[in-house]
């Protein structure tokens, strides 16, 4: 019964995996101060929900945030992180900031959706780093966001190196179709038996 089950959620990540790229998935993140490295005691908070599509090539960053001690400088996604949900990684979307993120604020909100299939898009040492292309960038990133490597960061001039951050998680929703996909294998494996 084991060997079953483990096999049933083996064969649902490998349809999740390979399907990243057939719908838009939405991924969020709660940002904070101790969820910095290091951590700080920043009240700031924040909530920043990306979807991406890489068959369409788009990626939709929504952000708000509040309470920073320090004024905005810049934000991006950090990836791929070596450890899921631990660590630090270099900067994989725009630099130094998302186009029209706010400056030199201590709240805000911000939503803007890129074209993944620019280069302008990504930090050239992403690309380089990952394959050499955009489309390769593109899947890396993916997958870092999948797996739980990709962090959102907004770095204020009180944190240099980041107040408030939260690592990449996928929606509840999109959970729910994990798990609607991993009953209906289970009925498929079912009715073979």
């Amino acid at each position: 019964m084991i060997h079953r089950l483990l096999s049933l959620i083996a064969v649902g990540l490998l349809v999740t995996a390979t399907t990243v790229s057939a719908v838009p998935i939405a991924f969020y993140a709660e940002l904070s101060g101790p969820a910095e490295a290091p951590p700080n005691a920043s009240p700031g908070t924040g909530f920043a929900t990306i979807i991406i599509d890489t068959d369409a090539d788009y990626m939709s960053v929504d952000v708000t945030f509040s309470g920073l001690l320090g004024l905005s400088t810049v934000a991006h996604i950090h990836a791929p992180t070596a450890v899921p949900f631990f660590g630090t990684a270099g900067v994989a979307t725009q630099t130094p900031t998302f186009l029209g993120f706010p400056a030199g604020v201590t709240a805000g909100s911000y939503f803007r959706v890129f074209d993944l299939s620019l280069a302008s898009s990504w930090n050239p040492t992403f690309i380089t780093n990952n394959g050499g292309t955009v489309a390769s960038a593109e899947a890396a990133f993916a997958a870092s966001l999948a797996s739980g490597r990709a962090y959102f960061n907004l770095h204020t001039n009180v944190f240099p190196g980041g107040e408030i951050r939260g690592f990449l998680v996928p929606e509840p929703g999109t959970l729910a179709l994990l798990g609607l996909a991993l009953a209906g294998l289970g009925a498929v494996r079912r009715r073979k038996q």
